[in-house]
């Protein structure tokens, strides 16, 4: 099995692979409804623009993803919000969730952020953790599924 290619989804084809992953991975499998999980961030006019999809394949099959996007923070101040990071079920544990992490960070960066927020899955929380996100509140609900809010700030 080769290494998996991460990179920012450009093309239409690129669109419907992350589109699959998705699908497979939080409709289907985690059971979120398809209106909160499609949004105005899938866009193709957003695609590349307001959001940065990326797309992990190996041997040419698509088996991760992730999106990052600006928005804003309470005070104003430019912050990255990372989010639907997905890995499809034969790819987990080969460290492609955290190459994915890896590759948003160092895209957002490179754009010129250094301040970033995710709603992480509780289960997950330890590997935002490991890259320096710290929890922000309390646990709460969305999409049915336990997350808590973490936030990064490069100093």
């Amino acid at each position: 099995m080769s290494e998996p290619e991460i990179r920012e989804a450009v093309t239409e084809a690129d669109w419907e692979a992350v589109r699959a992953v998705r699908q497979r991975v939080f409709v289907e499998e985690q059971a979120c409804p398809p209106e909160e999980e499609w949004d105005a961030h899938d866009a193709p006019e957003a695609r590349g623009v307001t959001v940065h999809h990326l797309l992990a394949e190996r041997d040419g099959r698509p088996v991760g993803c992730a999106r990052w996007r600006l928005v804003r923070a309470p005070a104003g101040e430019a912050t990255v919000k990372l989010e639907r990071f997905a890995v499809v079920p034969e790819a987990r544990g080969s460290g492609l969730g955290r190459a994915l992490v890896a590759r948003a960070l160092a895209d957002a960066r490179a754009a010129g952020h250094r301040r970033f927020v995710l709603h992480a899955q509780i289960y997950v929380a330890d590997l935002y953790a490991s890259f320096g996100f710290r929890p922000v509140g309390r646990p709460f609900d969305e999409a049915g599924i336990e997350h808590v809010k973490m936030a990064l700030e490069d100093r």
